[in-house]
């Protein structure tokens, strides 16, 4: 005997299937997830599920915008605190790594294949226009071109973020040793930021 389905109000039915579809899609990503899986893992019929997101793209477009609200949320917070360059840059990589281990279906949403949305890229990108505008300032204070800030941040947030990638599936070393390689890495690499940089195989300056 099929057991009754639960009522709920409009808002907690898309709450539920934001919740499945963030499970579903991590799972299996957007390709292979279905509006079948979806309504059965909701326990739901399909045209629920329509009537709420109109379908599979509008329901993952829900689940990516509130991951990518979640994690930006978190880094503003933690960049909004100041300190040191060293500083922020150990708490924006932990911040990361933080968000892997504890959402770790958002994660997988994020990084996995998207329906044309650009959802990781678009995250990314925003990151590192707030990271870039730290680093335009330090730069200015050290007498480095502020406008090459662009360049350095989005190498740092793309660091960051492969080794997150790559982080998901290891999970060692831990965290905190994760972190701080990566600051160490960057770090070092900033600290001794040489202002006019040339190949040395070819001993050509850049254009």
């Amino acid at each position: 005997m099929p057991r009754p389905r639960v009522r709920m109000t409009g808002a907690q039915r898309r709450e539920q299937l934001v919740a499945v579809g963030r499970a579903v899609f991590a799972e299996r990503g957007y390709d292979g997830t279905s509006i079948e899986e979806l309504a059965v893992r909701a326990d739901v019929s399909k045209p629920v599920v329509y009537e709420h997101f109109g379908g599979k793209e509008g329901l993952y477009t829900a689940v990516v915008d509130r991951e990518m609200q979640r994690l930006l949320d978190r880094f503003t917070g933690a960049l909004a605190e100041g300190g040191t360059p060293r500083a922020l840059l150990e708490r924006a990589a932990l911040v990361l790594l933080e968000y892997v281990e504890d959402d770790t279906e958002g994660f997988r949403v994020l990084s996995r294949d998207s329906p044309g949305s650009g959802a990781y890229s678009s995250l990314l990108g925003e990151l590192a226009r707030r990271v870039e505008f730290l680093l335009a300032e330090q730069f200015a204070a050290r007498g480095y071109v502020p406008a090459l800030a662009g360049l350095y941040s989005t190498a740092l947030v793309g660091m960051v973020a492969l080794v997150g990638q790559w982080w998901l599936e290891h999970r060692s070393p831990g965290k905190e040793e994760v972190a701080a390689r990566l600051v160490d890495l960057a770090y070092s690499g900033l600290a001794h930021l040489d202002p006019d940089p040339v190949l040395r195989t070819t001993g050509t300056a850049p254009a």
